[in-house]
């Protein structure tokens, strides 16, 4: 850290008192205690979340990303689910060796976008590259509701995937682009999560839990098209698989023709209506100190506010460095994939606590990617079963226990924000925060999925259904909001990446573990539906247990 001098000459004492004030407490105000960053972007960073905290606050602006971010969130689920509800539909009709291979058709898909638009952002830039991603996961959802049979269909939600796989991380979930901050300036970039977090103050970090709503609200949306249209335009369900003609079951081509309106849709207000800003801790991370300030400033302008913080406060911390040139396409596109090497991971696991934390973290992700698709991407199957283990044949009594499902998942995000912060005692025997809310949620999902498998009666399998979704939001919300605090920014994309990475291909290994586990229709029989529910709720457990050992807590802390 450089001596900051006035232009007189003298030393700059209000830029020296600002550093003396951040670096008395900056290791216990940082998520992750700092671990992992520069001592110069720490200061950045910290004089950044002070503006943010004290100047800018939360208002319009903010208000306006979390509905960008949650639609995003939105369309991730929405997919997910909406494949979900329409897999009886689409193996009555098309009678395919496994109806499973559409999933894993789709996180196929959603693998290569996660990789593939991470690249492209630095390419063709970061706000094409996040909204673009949602035109062709709309464009190729409308084709699906016309295919033919059913390898044009797999085909098509393979690409459908391709385009969601490039909108959002975890979730995903969800698909997050890589972004090795630091190390590499034509490196890739987190666009929600973290482009969130990053621009909302400490006081409003728990509503980074929040947008865990925007998840239940797609499979919430999903259902209930699902239930309007496949309801109302399907075969009966006595009807033998492949004896189903397409003129009287095109219940589910109608859902996916909306669902693929409703992404266009999205697209449409997040590319023509709301304004997204780089992140400035991003630009602070590549020394774009003058762009950073610009951002804060407009960001202020929107909020009705304005900003003390100087470019000279910046400057004054590392020098007054030039801020870097524009980087040339051919040479954006040579290190976006010569940069893609083990050296940048390296950061994550600098010190033994953080990469303790980085593992863990990165494996309950995995865990969970394989879990939560093994039990929710086939839900309708299941329910399907157990109705018709029950004597009946009412494809209404399906769609209806999904719709209350869905609904009854809602209340799990609110319930996350509620606790997510609850903390009592100091120090190291602190109870609470987000890794007991965490735990807790996943391990009662566990426990719940455990019941389902026990049950024997159609209101048993709705009561324990309604639960483990209810736990299941709670658990997500909690997961996407701990998740990019604990990484500090300059390397935050590069950990998202990794969870999701391996969250992705857990999706991808879920089918697998469903088409091992049961017979060749998949619905042969309650019992039948047992085997993966069983699988998924074991590792709901495991990754509750790895939860309860992560070394780093994030509550109450400010996001590096």
């Amino acid at each position: 850290m450089t001596i900051p001098f006035t232009e007189s000459g003298k030393v700059d004492a209000a830029v020296i008192e600002k550093q003396a004030a951040l670096a008395d407490d900056s290791s216990s105000q940082f998520s992750g205690s700092a671990e992992g960053v520069g001592r110069d972007y720490e200061l950045k960073c910290g004089l950044i979340n002070k503006c943010l905290q004290n100047e800018i606050g939360f208002g319009r602006y903010q208000k306006q990303l979390f509905v960008l971010t949650g639609l995003g969130w939105l369309a991730d689920n929405l997919w997910l689910q909406g494949l979900a509800v329409v897999l009886p539909q689409v193996q009555q009709e098309f009678n395919p060796p496994r109806v499973e291979y559409a999933v894993l058709a789709e996180f196929a898909g959603l693998i290569v976008g996660a990789t593939t638009w991470g690249i492209l952002a630095d390419v063709i830039g970061r706000k094409i590259s996040f909204n673009i991603t949602l035109f062709i996961a709309g464009l190729f959802g409308l084709a699906a509701g016309g295919a033919p049979n059913f390898v044009t269909f797999s085909c098509l939600m393979a690409f459908m995937g391709f385009g969601v796989g490039g909108n959002l991380p975890v979730d995903g979930t969800h698909a997050r682009h890589v972004s090795f901050w630091k190390s590499n300036p034509t490196e890739l970039c987190n666009l929600t999560g973290a482009l969130y977090l990053e621009h909302i103050p400490q006081s409003h970090q728990w509503t980074l839990t929040l947008l865990s709503v925007w998840w239940a609200v797609g499979q919430l949306v999903s259902s209930l098209i699902s239930w309007v249209f496949i309801v109302n335009f399907s075969c009966d369900a006595s009807i033998p698989d492949g004896a189903c003609p397409k003129s009287q079951n095109m219940g589910w081509r109608y859902t996916v023709y909306t669902l693929g309106a409703l992404t266009l849709l999205m697209f449409i207000c997040r590319f023509f209506i709301f304004d997204l800003q780089e992140s400035s801790k991003y630009l602070v991370a590549q020394g774009r100190d003058e762009e950073a300030i610009a951002v804060l400033e407009h960001i202020a302008r929107r909020n009705g506010r304005t900003i003390t913080l100087k470019l000279s406060d910046l400057q004054a911390i590392s020098g007054s460095t030039p801020s870097k040139s524009p980087v040339k396409l051919h040479t954006t596109i040579r290190n976006a994939f010569s940069g893609l090497s083990l050296s940048h991971i390296r950061p994550l696991f600098s010190t033994r606590r953080l990469g303790v934390n980085t593992t863990l973290i990165i494996i309950v992700w995995g865990l969970i990617g394989i879990a939560y698709p093994l039990f929710n991407a086939y839900l309708p199957l299941y329910l399907a079963s157990e109705v018709s283990s029950s004597g009946s044949t009412d494809i209404n009594e399906t769609y209806r226990n999904y719709a209350i499902i869905s609904v009854l998942g809602i209340p799990g995000s609110f319930i996350a924000c509620a606790v997510v912060d609850y903390t009592r005692g100091t120090g190291k025997w602190m109870v609470g925060g987000r890794k007991m809310a965490l735990a807790i949620s996943t391990m009662l999902t566990g426990v719940f999925l455990f019941l389902f498998t026990t049950s024997k009666t159609t209101a048993a399998v709705l009561g324990y259904s309604c639960a483990s979704g209810l736990t299941q939001n709670a658990m997500y919300g909690v997961l996407y909001a701990y998740t990019p605090e604990v990484f500090p920014a300059p390397h935050r994309g590069t950990g998202d990446a990794l969870c999701s990475a391996l969250n992705r291909i857990g999706g991808f290994i879920a089918p697998l573990i469903k088409i091992a586990t049961t017979p060749t229709s998949g619905t042969a029989s309650a019992s039948t539906a047992n085997g993966p529910v069983f699988v998924s709720a074991a590792l709901f457990m495991v990754a509750a247990i790895l939860t309860i050992l992560l070394p780093i807590e994030t509550a109450g802390k400010m996001a590096l």
